[in-house]
């Protein structure tokens, strides 16, 4: 099993709603498209600090993360981000991760899009039974 990668597109979301209240000129609206490693380990969307830096995402919070070796630490939550992947688009915060770190794409990502992690064929898709639009059970 290899690790999935996929094609993220990122841009300020309030960047966005200024262009469509006509405050901003859409050229100025920051964006970002960049590789993202699919976590299923991970929770939330994982962002190098320079990305964050270059959409001018705000700090919204800080939380304790603990590490794939058992650490534990203290990240800052910066957002709002439109985050597009696989066609598929969501608002979201992110966990802020150290410069020139991988972008990391976790669980609530791919449960919100109603994406599939095919580890066999090291790919991300929509689900078969939802292949326009994500599906979630309010089971």
């Amino acid at each position: 099993m290899g690790k999935i990668i996929s094609t993220i597109e990122l841009t300020n979301t309030y960047d966005a709603k200024a262009v469509v209240a006509g405050k901003l000129e859409k050229s100025a609206v920051r964006r970002h498209t960049m590789d993202a490693v699919v976590d299923t380990g991970s929770v939330m969307l994982g962002l190098p600090e320079n990305v964050v830096q270059e959409l001018g995402l705000d700090e919204l919070d800080s939380i304790t993360v603990v590490y794939a070796d058992d650490r534990r630490g203290i990240r800052t939550v910066a957002g709002p981000v439109t985050l597009r992947v696989e066609g598929r688009e969501m608002i979201t915060e992110c966990v802020v991760l150290p410069p020139a770190s991988e972008a990391l794409i976790g669980q609530i990502i791919l449960e919100r899009l109603d994406l599939i992690a095919d580890c066999q064929r090291q790919r991300l898709h929509p689900r078969p039974e939802s292949p326009f639009r994500p599906m979630l059970s309010l089971k």
